[in-house]
């Protein structure tokens, strides 16, 4: 049964927004906790934000993957592999974007390849994307979800196999110094102060049971159709998922950075919990407002506003406007957002500069939502 869930767009149109929010502050020095990551073990709420996405991913999936199994073999692999080589490509240029920067002496200089950090969130996307499609197309609804959980559990065992004796700490975890191998530390990220990438190589195993898990659910949804058999059966496996989750956590900690198998586990099922409330809202009783229409623009493009988000930030930064003099005498530039928040934003509330923090975060998500809001009203769609 093919029925339309309009929840579906808004859940996918709401991780787009937080992941927006969450990734434009308007200083990374004054943020309020919940929208912070976890410093290594744990989860906050902003910690959730990038496996809701890929359970959406997931989602999607179980609307397109019948027309590509139904078309053939040569053509869901051009599919697949077109789809995946565009959203690492561009993950990879906005890494590199605007491949100028400058120098001490206030001069252009170009930004070196070997610098360049290989792996990002579009490209965590792509790669869970392109193994999750294969996995479906290949070993079906059951099949996928046996090979899924034997991802899961091979994944615990080559974390303790690796380094019995400290297997899930920064330093002891076994998929950086393979990482390093492989990509090179120059191209890793460094903000733990150390080569390592939370979106490289050997933490997307998990990643990719979050996509093929999205995926059944989707799939389950257009078998069951708007039914209450088909709640109730999301809410109990929610509460199942985020149970198990827990139960893991005791002996494979909950942790973003290396995206354990007890993270997909519980921010699974927590996507299920608020998908069900939102499915039970939104289609059964059809209680549709402001705040799902808000939601819903982001998640008719969601991935173009994802990257718009990054490049018009980046953009405006070649752009510099004086901003006084430093103690030693040379002069301070700000880029057009960082003047925006520290000349109207910062001032607002001067005791916490939090706030001010927050109410820039908002100003630049409305402005993504406006970009959103027109593409919607013009019937642009950029898929990618």
């Amino acid at each position: 049964m093919n029925q339309r869930f309009y929840s579906l767009d808004v859940f996918r149109g709401a991780t787009v927004a937080l992941m927006i929010l969450v990734n434009n502050p308007g200083s990374w020095g004054h943020i309020f906790p919940p929208l912070e990551h976890a410093s290594w073990h744990g989860v906050t709420p902003t910690d959730l934000v990038f496996p809701f996405f890929l359970f959406a991913v997931g989602n999607a999936m179980a609307f397109v993957m019948p027309k590509l199994d139904a078309a053939g073999e040569g053509a869901f692999w051009k599919k697949v592999i077109k789809r995946t080589l565009l959203i690492f490509g561009i993950g990879m240029f906005l890494n590199w974007f605007p491949f100028i920067k400058y120098n001490e002496a206030g001069n252009f200089v170009a930004k070196p390849f070997e610098n360049l950090r290989i792996f990002g969130v579009l490209q965590r996307i792509a790669v869970s994307y392109f193994f999750a499609s294969v996995i479906v197309h290949y070993f079906k609804v059951r099949g996928s979800f046996v090979v899924g959980m034997f991802i899961l559990l091979g994944y615990w065992f080559l974390c303790v196999a690796a380094n019995p004796s400290d297997p899930f700490s920064l330093n002891g975890w076994f998929g950086t110094n393979i990482d390093k191998a492989i990509l090179g530390e120059k191209h890793m990220y460094r903000g733990e102060g150390i080569a390592f990438d939370p979106e490289g190589l050997m933490n997307s195993f998990a990643a990719i049971v979050q996509v093929i898990l999205g995926y059944l659910v989707g799939n389950y949804i257009l078998q069951k159709g708007k039914t209450h058999e088909m709640l109730n059966g999301l809410f109990v496996a929610g509460c199942v998922l985020v149970f198990a989750g827990f139960c893991w956590d005791m002996v494979f900690p909950l942790n973003k950075k290396i995206w354990t198998s007890s993270y997909t586990i519980y921010t699974t099922g927590l996507a299920l919990l608020i998908l069900s409330m939102m499915i039970y809202l939104l289609d059964f009783k059809n209680t549709k407002g402001i705040w799902s229409r808000f939601f819903d623009v982001f998640g008719k493009n969601a991935l173009f506003i994802f990257a718009m988000s990054a490049l018009i930030p980046r953009s405006l930064g070649l752009i510099r406007i004086s901003n006084g003099f430093t103690d030693a005498g040379k002069p301070k530039y700000l880029s057009p957002l960082s003047w925006f928040y520290e000349t109207l934003c910062k001032p607002i509330f001067p005791g916490d500069p939090r706030i001010g923090s927050l109410i820039y975060a908002l100003c630049f998500i409305s402005m993504m939502w406006f970009l959103a809001w027109v593409l919607d009203k013009k019937k642009i769609y950029i898929k990618v």
